[in-house]
């Protein structure tokens, strides 16, 4: 079969389309042929070894994808030669070679079916970002669960793959969605899809315009995807006993900040990973995000699908901010 090898920590640029040997599936395993793969921003950090785990190398990337069963292990009941599915969560594409290539092997528990009416494309992208999404939102109930119906919801890098998933999630629990969006187009389309307002956030006066917006109210829950200079804002936006979610950090480092606007107002700020999630956690999450998705009459966005040999492309593209999802056509 054919593969993108990472053969070094060096970027995207050099990953290596190379012909290797297909997988086999061993006990609890299923053979996927890979139809479509989605693309995270972890998949571009772990290329300049700036993401937690380092996989021995070479290594295939790949966390999304949906295809189809070409076979089972042994004592493989649930889960059937033919059936087309998901995803979820795991190993896959992180310990294990991924799903930009044209077969995978991925443990039965992390799959899923793909839900009724969804195109494959739909559901190549989504069960990453809204698991994600669904951990930043419920992390800070005991046990997880929804913010109150009317809370104020902050997205930053709304337009992302996270982004739109926080959006849709967040309109379904009754929230009021604030998105920061750099495009006109894309704060358009964040409307659309159910954001109250949509700020600039290279507006100067960013955090007095958010403010004034949804006075007299201010931020209970953040979910940031994006860090670096622009945290110090966010923060200062919170209100009393507001939270930050930290999902993602392409706006660089965070700089230092002022602590003592912490204390008085009892902000916590935590981080996400999917990763946490126990199997059975993540399947009954996803059975939710589905319920809620179907409730609102929403779909998963997908910015753009390009071809296997163009992933290079496709990881230049992420970079530059889709709308949604970038996803891989492995196979027709």
């Amino acid at each position: 079969m054919r593969a993108w090898l990472m053969e070094s920590y060096d970027g995207f640029e050099k990953l290596r389309l190379a012909e290797v040997a297909d997988p086999e599936p061993g006990p609890g395993l299923a053979l996927l042929r890979v139809r479509f793969a989605g693309l995270n921003p972890a998949d571009a950090f772990l290329t300049r070894g700036m993401y937690p785990a380092k996989p021995s190398l070479p290594h295939v990337l790949g966390r999304d994808g949906v295809g189809d069963v070409l076979a089972v292990g042994t004592n493989v009941t649930t889960v059937h030669a033919g059936e087309t599915v998901g995803i979820l969560r795991g190993v896959t594409g992180v310990e294990v070679w991924g799903t930009l290539a044209e077969k995978v092997v991925v443990p039965i528990t992390d799959l899923v079916a793909v839900p009724p009416g969804w195109t494959l494309e739909e559901m190549a992208g989504a069960p990453l970002t809204f698991l994600t999404a669904w951990q930043a939102l419920t992390q800070w109930g005991d046990p997880p669960s929804p913010p109150d119906s009317g809370s104020v919801l902050l997205v930053t890098g709304a337009s992302g793959g996270v982004g739109v998933a926080s959006v849709l999630l967040g309109k379904s629990m009754g929230l009021t969605v604030v998105a920061l969006s750099r495009s006109a187009e894309k704060g358009a389309r964040l409307k659309d899809l159910g954001a109250d307002f949509v700020f600039n956030p290279e507006d100067p006066h960013l955090r007095k315009t958010v403010l004034a917006g949804i006075a007299p109210n201010k931020v209970d829950l953040a979910v940031d995807n994006v860090g670096g200079a622009q945290f110090n804002e966010v923060i200062a936006m919170l209100g009393y006993r507001g939270r930050i979610s930290v999902v993602g950090r392409s706006g660089g480092v965070v700089p230092e900040f002022n602590t003592a606007m912490l204390f008085f107002r009892r902000n916590r700020i935590g981080g996400v990973s999917v990763g946490d999630y126990a199997r059975e956690a993540a399947q009954a999450s996803w059975k939710e995000i589905c319920r809620r998705l179907d409730a609102i009459g929403k779909r998963p966005v997908v910015d753009s699908v390009f071809r296997f040999e163009e992933v290079k492309e496709a990881f230049a593209r992420l970079a530059r901010g889709p709308m949604g999802k970038v996803l891989i056509r492995v196979a027709g």
